[in-house]
């Protein structure tokens, strides 16, 4: 078993890289210089970060891939897609989707 003091220790030397992984871009003085193609990637990192966290969330129930087109995400899913790429509108498609989904999942039972 770790004694207290050692949690503590852990907990202080995760707090010290937390801020400093963290607080990299900020402690130089000068603009830390990034070469074009990281600069172009990190446009794209939050698009990625999202897509990883509702990718799953789409196709996959309980762990196993969906096996039936009676699920209210499908729908919800292309109607928002289509919604998106007519509009343009992040709130519209968030509020269309949810707007198929919840009486599908709710009312229906899918």
């Amino acid at each position: 078993m770790m004694s207290s003091f050692w949690i503590v220790i852990a907990c202080i030397g995760l707090a010290i890289i937390t801020l400093v992984t963290r607080a990299f871009f900020m402690i130089p003085e000068q603009e830390v210089p990034l070469p074009n193609w990281l600069k172009r990637g990190l446009k794209y990192a939050p698009l990625a970060a999202l897509a990883a966290v509702i990718a799953p969330e789409i196709v996959m129930s309980n762990g196993q891939l969906i096996s039936s087109f009676a699920d209210a995400r499908l729908p919800a899913l292309a109607a928002a897609v289509v919604y998106f790429f007519y509009k343009r509108s992040i709130l519209g498609t968030i509020a269309l989707g949810m707007v198929i989904y919840l009486p599908l999942h709710i009312g229906w039972g899918w």
